[in-house]
């Protein structure tokens, strides 16, 4: 019986998607992302800072965050977004990959642990490209 080839069988850890977000996407909204440096949000938008990114934190209570403004929600960002990096339990993720086509982002990227399968594929019939269960600080050596 032939194998399923791994990108078939996870259409979510696409790399040519992994490379596109972590190359040509600039401003990534982090939702979830608060002023705690001990949570992993926090540490990951650092990271990417620190690449270059610039980085808008989404959550109801982040003012200013890493010198960055942030917003309540992703639809009272008053810029584009290029990717929307998703720090929040797998239930709750999906309404904010439906967000993130309504506004326009380029691309969706949900964290470790983060797997929603059905905002996968309307965020894919969209045509915005999607990754899930995945960080940009263990795939940035390889694609960044």
């Amino acid at each position: 019986m032939p194998s399923i080839p791994a990108a078939a069988a996870t259409p979510w850890l696409d790399e040519q998607n992994i490379r596109f977000m972590l190359r040509e996407c600039q401003t990534w909204a982090i939702v979830g992302l608060g002023g705690d440096p001990t949570r992993t949000a926090y540490r990951i938008a650092a990271f990417l800072q620190d690449r270059g990114k610039t980085i808008v934190p989404i959550h109801p209570e982040a003012n200013h965050v890493l010198g960055e403004d942030g917003y309540p929600s992703l639809a009272e960002v008053p810029f584009h977004v290029d990717c929307v990096d998703v720090f929040r339990r797998s239930e709750a993720a999906g309404d904010f990959a439906d967000q993130a086509v309504h506004i326009g982002a380029r691309a969706v990227w949900f964290q470790l642990g983060v797997i929603d399968h059905d905002a996968f594929s309307r965020t894919s019939r969209a045509g915005v490209p999607m990754v899930m269960d995945v960080c940009p600080a263990i795939e940035w050596p390889r694609h960044g």
